[in-house]
């Protein structure tokens, strides 16, 4: 079974009932729960918390028994290749905002595919990280 990391922009398709992209967000996510443990860490809980007025709603939105908050691994550590490619001399296309650089490195850090539907930092700055996007 293979942890996947559930990106907050597929989330909020779904919780938003995304005219374009909620039908696409809900097969991959089923898709996903289907080969393994759906998971959270704090960087996406708080993006999309930012739309319930309680975490009451958010947890009802987000049942634990349906995600489950990946660990913090502080052990764990990203290839030269994965980090920041500033100083490599290839050109910075996209570099990553702080919290997409946070969520490809946890998933790195624990081996798990990340659900998105922004892939091209992810892929620029994390290029083991098996994605799932459109």
């Amino acid at each position: 079974m293979i942890p996947t990391l559930v990106d907050s922009n597929v989330l909020l398709d779904v919780l938003d009932e995304d005219e374009t992209w909620q039908a696409w967000s809900e097969s991959a996510v089923a898709r996903c729960a289907q080969e393994g443990d759906l998971c959270l860490n704090p960087i996406i809980y708080a993006e999309v918390s930012v739309n319930f007025a309680t975490i009451a709603e958010v947890e009802l939105a987000l049942p634990e028994e349906d995600f489950r908050v990946a660990p913090h691994s502080g052990r764990g550590r990203l290839s030269r290749r994965e980090s920041l490619r500033f100083n490599t001399g290839e050109p910075v296309v996209c570099a990553p905002r702080p919290p997409d650089f946070f969520i490809g490195a946890h998933a790195a850090v624990l081996g798990m595919r990340l659900l998105t539907r922004d892939p091209r930092r992810y892929r620029t700055y994390f290029p083991t990280v098996g994605l799932i996007a459109p």
